[in-house]
């Protein structure tokens, strides 16, 4: 038997084969862009999606003789967003992505409606999905009158495998119109933003049973048998099961395009108003939080456009010893916030810049100021009660072991590495594709990595970091004044 994992990310996908006892047999991957149609607009085509997926498995198919055995697929997708369909399934206008800011008022209008965090236990944020449509029904009445259906990109990807509108509970806890206590669609906040249960595919847990592939799909794939498509994962949900944080306390500190802070919890404990995201698991009665900032390793990346030097060759120059924070200070809203500001109209900055300033000191004030705004998520998280002692460290980003002793410091928690091999979405997809089969419960199957690097807060510098967070919090709101 063998199992696979889409992790439907916001640049690319890529899908993971793994073996019945969870061993990665192969992988690949698939590009495709983001259109920025305007300034804080963000959109892609899911035809693209489509498209890169079937690219991925035509080479699955064709590498691995194993492909031939598959018995459960798990999707992981990018969450927020909204695809629109019409009465023939038909996408009526490109995804508008989970980093686009454009419904900023509309946004701000349903947040004041208390409902809506008492019953979704959260901000209504820009990115999240019922802004989006109260947006297109403003600006675009003749494509919101054709909506017959609303699906999250993993969702959509179902619909491609199956044939149904179906969603699992932590995708579309992120879309402002779920019950999240009661894990179950909310008429009353549908209503409020013009929308109906109709519209909104059926509910089902990501370790549940979907549906099945296509029989057409099946026969082009050349499988040998019927396959069971799980109901899957918003990205961090399925990071969560790759990594084995299903339980009280344990998490995760993700450095990928974005930043996110992930700790799961076992019961429901909802807090709007530190802008930390509660949402549900990806598994039955288990919930999880974190806090989100929207310009991690894109900070670093960005330095790395206006420099003309690779973020490898930034981070270089940096050496290997951890030093005190410098006079340079950096504010990574390159996009805006959430955790803790939900502002999306804030923008970055430096401060501190002499005629002495280096390019080394511009790198070090990106990571440090990334360090900081993980750690406004780590305060926020603290004030709900979660426990975050020791977090593993995954994304792009934890390649950079310099980076990570900076966040740990900055943090005062442990940061934990993976060995090598696969974790992460990819892999919490291809385990929820498995557990859906039949194939293991979410126990067996859900468990965690074995790390080889611990990388511990330096108490050295603890207080040298622990001052210079706190000009890194006085200066948002004089930032904030001046923009």
């Amino acid at each position: 038997m063998s199992f696979l994992g889409i992790d439907l990310g916001t640049s690319g996908l890529r899908a993971l084969l793994v073996s019945d006892d969870g061993t990665p047999i192969g992988a690949t991957e698939r590009h495709y862009q983001v259109s920025h149609p305007r300034s804080g607009w963000s959109e892609q085509d899911p035809a693209d999606w489509i498209a890169a997926l079937q690219g991925a498995i035509a080479e699955l198919w064709a590498e691995y003789p194993e492909f031939a055995g598959l018995q459960g697929i798990g999707v992981a997708g990018h969450m927020h967003g909204a695809v629109l369909l019409d009465t023939q399934d038909r996408v009526i206008r490109p995804c508008i992505l989970w980093n686009d800011t454009r419904s900023h008022a509309e946004a701000a209008r349903l947040d004041a409606l208390p409902a809506f965090r008492r019953l979704s236990g959260n901000i209504v944020f820009p990115g999240f999905t019922a802004p989006k449509l109260e947006w297109v029904r403003a600006h675009e009445p003749e494509n919101f009158a054709r909506i017959a259906h609303v699906l999250l990109p993993a969702a959509y990807l179902n619909l491609w495998l199956t044939g149904d509108h179906v969603a699992d509970m932590s995708d579309s806890a992120g879309t402002s119109w779920l019950d999240t206590g009661r894990r179950d669609w909310s008429a009353e906040l549908l209503a409020a933003s013009h929308m109906s249960r109709d519209q909104m595919p059926r509910l089902i847990e990501g370790s549940a049973t979907a549906g099945r592939l296509r029989p057409d799909l099946a026969r082009e794939w050349g499988l040998n048998g019927p396959v069971a498509v799980a109901g899957g994962a918003g990205d961090n949900a399925a990071a969560a099961c790759g990594i084995g944080a299903m339980t009280e306390g344990q998490g995760f500190v993700s450095l990928g395009t974005s930043g996110v802070l992930l700790v799961a919890r076992d019961g429901y404990r909802p807090a709007p108003e530190t802008a930390v995201h509660t949402f549900c698991h990806a598994v039955p009665e288990k919930w999880y939080q974190m806090g989100v900032m929207l310009s991690a390793t894109d900070s670093l990346n960005w330095l790395s456009r206006i420099t003309g030097a690779k973020p490898a060759e930034l981070t270089a120059g940096l050496g290997e010893a951890l030093r005190a924070p410098g006079p340079v200070r950096f504010l990574p809203y390159l996009s805006g916030e959430r955790t803790p500001h939900n502002d999306p109209l804030i923008r970055g900055s430096f401060t501190g810049l002499g005629s002495d300033t280096s390019r080394d000191d511009l790198t070090r004030a990106v990571l440090e100021g990334v360090a900081f705004g993980l750690r406004d998520s780590h305060e926020a998280l603290k004030a709900t009660g979660a426990r975050t002692d020791r977090l593993l460290a995954i994304g792009g980003g934890a390649r950079s072991h310099q980076w990570l002793r900076i966040i740990a410091t900055a943090l005062d928690v442990t940061l934990a590495l993976p060995s090598d091999g696969e974790f992460g979405a990819a892999l919490g997809a291809a385990r929820l594709g498995r557990v859906a089969s039949g194939a293991g419960s979410v126990d067996q199957v859900m468990t965690a990595p074995e790390t080889t690097v611990e990388i511990s807060p330096d108490p050295a510098l603890r207080d040298a970091f622990d001052a210079a967070y706190q000009d890194f919090r006085a200066a948002y709101p004089a930032i904030r004044r001046v923009q």
